[in-house]
């Protein structure tokens, strides 16, 4: 059986230069929502750190006068191969790993020298999950709430330990592998409640936000991506901005017949929350299957982001990224909550997203209104959103065709930027976006749907984009609306971003290098080779010594890193749905193998 899993898992996987502008001027000061629960200054409690998913730290005594002296005070393995993408924890004294498959939560003390372990929480879930992955069997972090700590398994299980002691208190089934469902996603917590999201929109896999009892585990509500207005909680109080996502049940009547039963729109990426308008925000992945011609329609609620009340999950408003997804570029990036002068006005309460079709949009996070996106990376697949009706254009030239081979879409599947999330800088008031710069040539065919089975109906081969170059960190003003600066990157900066207000921002690369950068500048100030590539999230905290550290995961993998996590074949273009064909020389880059690493300056 666990056999089977994995050649079902391949079956579907086979098919440093600174470009910088002069620094911004300083500017008035932007300020993300205030925390919903009280956050120490020196923790990080949550992937993102903070409900508003800034991935800002407050700390400043690392600063890029000093940075180049940061020297690494741990490096231990997991003792996981696959893609580490989780983001550590830290709360208190007890630093927080959760590894890929199978979903080991390792808990350091950070009180004793060497950070030993204090414990290791052992789900042991069902082997047969990793047959159904759709890219990696990866797992993007924790959160913490209340003493205790809520992580998700590759099968689909919600699980609360005790911080303290690591003793689980509730499990609770949420999906079927069966079906080819998985969880990858890291939690959030908002009001007492556990919110967590399904993957699995390659194998047909129906998406929804669940909302679990903090305390019990028990189930509060659940909100379908798809089906009639009942199933995605959607009544009275539900106003979208736009017409295009107004009317009943179009969760249903967007779709032909019943194939919204497999239409995808999974939560797999970030949530978001705002307690001063009590709304939660995340988006929906893509539409099933990825040949477009055999879902017509507009394919709601899929590729785009719903706000939301979180105690009774009820929706307030939908806007759609990319209607009748055309390239799988999903929804699910995350959404940064900041309040900004937008267009000269007093600072409003915005959100920010830079999306997989190549956008970064800047919406009122009350409405949903559209108020800019514009361009941050290579797109010949639209030319525009148009700022009056929120429609994006596409362009009729990179539609898919049944049988034709059509080339240079650009961004390609795996989108400008994929789930590796930006960081915010409330200091310089600039966005931090590791991305890609990629295209690929597509055919699409005709797919039937077998439950547990691969609903694909491309195949793909991705290559770099303009310039030969794979990847990029760049960072964007989304009130002058342009790019600052980017510093351009051989492999796509598969890893998150970490702000800090010492005014340093720090990512990884795919070969291995963990850099810090001047967040004004982009200039390199230091880095740090591991022994795997990095696909990790950056995070920095105050130990109990009242030192300033920063911590990463190194263990390539995930969609990009696919070739060397899942020992693909390099000679199959068409491997990790077309990743391969862009990635052939990552072997030679690095390794697989994940490990913790931890880094300060010299006492």
């Amino acid at each position: 059986m666990v056999r089977a899993g994995v050649l079902l898992c391949v079956a579907l996987l086979q098919g440093a230069s600174v470009l910088a502008a002069a620094p911004p001027s300083p500017p008035a000061a932007a300020s993300a929502p205030a925390p919903a629960e009280h956050e120490a200054e020196g923790e990080w409690p949550m992937a993102a750190r903070d409900h508003a998913n800034t991935r800002f730290s407050p700390l400043s005594d690392i600063t890029p006068a000093n940075v180049a002296r940061l020297q690494p005070v741990l490096e231990r393995p997991t003792g996981a191969e696959r893609g580490h993408e989780a983001a550590p924890l830290v709360v208190g004294a007890t630093l927080l790993v959760v590894t890929p498959y199978p979903n080991e939560l390792i808990a350091l003390d950070l009180s004793r020298p060497g950070f030993p372990e204090k414990w290791r929480y052992k789900p042991h879930p069902d082997a047969a999950a990793q047959g159904v992955a759709c890219c990696d069997v990866v797992n993007r972090g924790a959160a913490y709430a209340d003493g205790r700590v809520f992580f998700n398994t590759l099968d689909g299980q919600a699980i609360a330990v005790e911080l303290e002691t690591g003793r689980e208190i509730w499990r609770t089934k949420l999906a079927d592998i069966r079906r080819g469902e998985t969880i990858t996603m890291a939690p959030l917590v908002v009001r007492g409640k556990v919110l967590i999201g399904n993957s699995g929109g390659e194998y047909g896999v129906r998406g929804w936000l669940v909302a679990l009892d903090a305390a019990s585990g028990k189930e509060a509500w659940r909100a379908w991506s798809t089906g009639p207005d009942k199933d995605v909680l959607i009544g009275p109080a539900f106003k979208p901005f736009y017409p295009q996502d107004r009317g009943p049940d179009l969760g249903e009547r967007s779709w032909s017949g019943q194939a919204w039963k497999q239409g995808g729109g999974n939560v797999w990426g970030w949530v978001s929350y705002d307690p001063k308008l009590d709304l939660l925000y995340y988006g929906t992945a893509n539409p099933g299957p990825w040949n477009p011609e055999q879902r017509p329609g507009s394919n709601h609620w899929t590729s785009g982001v719903f706000a939301r009340r979180p105690d009774t999950g009820e929706a307030v408003w939908f806007y759609q990224w990319s209607p009748h997804d055309l390239h799988d570029y999903d929804g699910v990036n995350e959404n940064v909550l900041v309040d900004l002068p937008i267009g000269g006005a007093q600072p409003r309460p915005v959100l920010l997203h830079p999306d997989r079709n190549g956008y970064l949009y800047v919406l009122d996070r009350a409405t949903g209104q559209v108020l800019s996106a514009d361009p941050f990376a290579a797109v010949t697949t639209s030319l525009g959103v148009d700022l009056k009706t929120g429609a994006l254009r596409y362009e009729p030239s990179k539609e898919p065709r049944t049988g034709r081979v059509m080339r240079d879409i650009c961004p390609p599947s795996p989108g400008a930027k994929d789930w590796q999330p930006s960081a915010w800088s409330p200091r310089t008031r600039l966005l931090y976006i590791p991305h890609q710069n990629m295209c690929q040539d597509a055919v699409t065919y005709a797919t039937s749907y077998i439950a547990g089975t691969p609903y694909v109906g491309a195949d793909v081969r991705m290559k770099p984009g303009p310039g030969g170059h794979r990847g990029e960190l760049s960072a964007w003003d989304p009130v002058a609306r342009k790019e600052a600066w980017t510093i351009k990157e051989n492999f796509p900066v598969w890893s998150g971003a970490l702000a800090t207000a010492g005014d340093v921002v720090f990512y990884g690369t795919m070969d291995g290098w963990f850099k810090a950068v001047d967040a004004r500048s982009g200039k390199e100030l230091w880095k740090h080779k591991t022994p795997s590539g990095i696909i990790g999230q950056p995070v920095s905290f105050r130990g109990p010594d009242g030192r300033q550290y920063v911590a990463v995961l190194s263990g390539v993998g995930g969609w990009a890193g696919a070739i060397v996590s899942g020992d693909l074949d390099p000679r199959d273009g068409t491997a990790a749905k077309g990743f391969v064909n862009a990635m052939r020389d990552l072997p030679q880059a690095t390794r697989k193998g994940g490990a913790i690493h931890v880094f300060a300056l010299p006492k």
